[in-house]
């Protein structure tokens, strides 16, 4: 099995600092644990045991790192003269040479890249070979090397030279020259810190509140969240309090907020003059006339099992119970589920023949040509079309219009639109058609979704529903989609979760992430036809 690179890092640093304080012994232990050595270790186990004074080891060592590393001309210099300490001349000589010729005619060679803070002078080299000579007895060559050593380029000699000239003189034996004790290869500084663990996430620091409604920014310790309502941080003087509205209102101006009946609003501050007040609503803030308010207890609010279709503000808290499986339905295969196409999904790639680009506003037919009887009706499929109908057009005709405009089959045809403020899609009036919408009334224009369908085996759509957030699927049995889908309810797993339909497919997902706005779309609808 091969030895981890970071094992054989945090050995070879321990070892390193152990010889930093001179525990040889430490050192060796440590070195020794590593099994698959490589040339820069086994250098420093060679140098703790000459630190020891074992010159059979270190030269073993020696001869270990020269295998790892041919070209390493420090090796041979330093196993010449251990070799020589160890009274063995003639091997000492041959690595001099070595080490000579690994020099590549420079003059010095620096091994701080590789971790050891040493440098290598081809004089040195020449040195330990006059050395050789001197114990051989060969006092005249060693004469001749160490002058040629004197005429090498490089620093670091000090009068080495000419004191070991002095010394041939009268026939002194000269000391070989080796790596300091304790200079060893080290490990890189940087490789070392990485196996340190580090916290790249660092500790948490609250410089704001993150309540679902809170409207306050700043620094302020965290709150302890609760389930239930929550009411946001207002100035001294203020009243607080939730309510909740007593019918629809569309917003009139971009500091006014669109509100469908029953919604749940926090009233931030009394009314103004103008009979205005400042409420939060689905995380905004904005103005609703204070006679449309009623107050709410939330603790009451709470306590209710009612069902509300109205969602407070803030992203809701996850159901408390575990996700049910798929509800079981009858044995009878199903052919699929319908190809609904909301506003919010990305259409598949456009067949051969169909519009590469959707035409605008600006591109459709005016209402004010030719013809000021007819409507301009905008249809959404996999792409968008334009046609002018007349106005009091039957549904039946109308699809038989946009199939033949679409090439599809107009029995699996389904003709959808939006309420002013509203997010789902509402079926077209089978019996008047376009007559049912007020837009044609206002402006001579039209906005349907067309939903190519295939039946799905007994089942019923019951209601729709709007997406308030994106949701992820948890499970296999789950259905994503995102904010501001509309969902297809097919049944009621439980109290929080529901199992519906979207964009062809059909799961499960939390009755919180989404909410019913048909009463809302009713009553607007209503209000828009007085």
């Amino acid at each position: 099995m091969a030895m981890l690179y970071t094992e054989l890092l945090r050995l070879w640093d321990e070892a390193v600092k152990a010889m930093d304080v001179q525990d040889w012994k430490g050192a060796l232990a440590k070195l020794d644990d590593i099994y698959e050595p490589t040339a820069r270790t086994l250098f420093a186990t060679a140098a703790a045991h000459l630190a020891l004074g074992q010159l059979q080891p270190a030269i073993q060592a020696l001869e270990q790192t020269i295998i790892k590393d041919e070209r390493l001309a420090v090796g041979f210099f330093q196993r010449a003269g251990v070799l020589l300490l160890a009274n063995r001349p003639e091997e000492a000589l041959a690595d001099c040479i070595c080490a000579q010729k690994h020099m590549r005619e420079n003059g010095v060679i620096d091994y701080r890249q590789l971790g050891l803070r040493y440098k290598l002078y081809s004089w040195q080299v020449l040195y330990n070979a006059a050395a050789v000579h001197v114990r051989m007895g060969h006092w005249d060559k060693a004469r001749d090397i160490l002058l040629a050593a004197a005429e090498e380029k490089g620093g670091a000699r000090g009068g080495t030279v000419e004191a070991a000239l002095d010394s041939i003189s009268r026939r002194e034996v000269l000391a070989p020259l080796l790596v300091p004790v304790g200079d060893v290869f080290r490990p890189r500084k940087e490789e070392v810190e990485q196996l340190k663990q580090r916290d790249f996430l660092g500790k948490a620091k609250v410089i704001t509140s993150a309540l679902p409604n809170d409207d306050f920014a700043g620094f302020d310790p965290l709150r302890g969240q609760k389930p239930g309502f929550y009411e946001p941080k207002v100035g001294s003087g203020r009243d607080s309090r939730y309510m909740h509205m007593k019918s629809v209102y569309m917003g009139r101006n971009p500091e006014e907020l669109s509100v469908p009946a029953g919604g749940m609003v926090f009233m931030f501050s009394e009314a103004d003059q103008t009979g205005m007040a400042t409420v939060i609503y689905d995380g905004k803030k904005g103005l609703l006339p204070i006679t449309m308010l009623d107050p709410v207890d939330p603790k009451k609010a709470k306590k209710s099992k009612k069902k509300v279709d109205s969602v407070p503000n803030g992203i809701p808290f996850p159901p408390a119970l575990s996700p049910p499986t798929r509800p079981e339905t009858s044995s009878s295969p199903r052919d699929g589920p319908p190809s609904y196409v909301s506003a919010t999904q990305s259409f598949p790639p456009l067949q051969y023949g169909a519009p590469a680009i959707s035409p605008t506003d600006s591109d459709l037919p005016s209402s004010s040509s030719d013809d000021p009887g007819s409507v301009v009706v905008k249809v959404h499929y996999r792409y968008t079309v334009a046609l002018r109908v007349p106005p009091g057009t039957p549904y039946d005709e109308l699809q038989q219009k946009i199939a033949h405009k679409l090439g599809q089959s107009p029995s699996q045809l389904r003709l959808r639109f939006k309420h002013h403020g509203t997010q789902a899609l509402t079926p077209l009036d089978t019996t008047e058609g376009l007559q049912s919408l007020a837009e044609v009334a206002e402006s001579g224009r039209a906005t349907l979704w067309c939903q190519h369908e295939d039946p799905l085996a007994n089942r019923t759509i019951l209601y729709q529903m709007v997406a308030l957030y994106d949701y992820t699927t948890q499970g296999p049995e789950d259905l994503e989609f995102s904010e501001g889908d509309t969902i297809d309810i097919l049944s009621e797993v439980n109290e929080e979760w529901l199992e519906g339909h979207t964009a062809g497919s059909i799961g499960i997902f939390p009755r919180c992430f989404a909410y019913r706005d048909g009463e809302a779309a009713q009553e607007a609808h209503s209000a828009t036809m007085l």
